[in-house]
């Protein structure tokens, strides 16, 4: 099961479609995450399609000035 999940994401990084790569998730305040976001967390976009997602927090974090 674990060589599917690799052959997925290498899929997924070599086809990525409209993903905006980790970069500009991360840019964005997101994270990241393989399969699903976690408790808290909801789906902004793709960081590599479809497999890996850009999830973003539900609250607001503060900023520093």
């Amino acid at each position: 099961m674990e060589i599917l999940t690799f052959i997925f994401i290498f899929i997924s990084l070599t086809q990525h479609g409209d993903a905006h790569g980790p970069e500009g998730c991360n840019h964005e305040g997101g994270l990241c995450r393989v399969g699903n976001c976690i408790s808290g967390e909801y789906l902004a976009r793709y960081c590599f399609e479809p497999i890996i997602l850009c999830c973003k927090s539900l609250s607001p974090t503060p900023t520093k000035s």
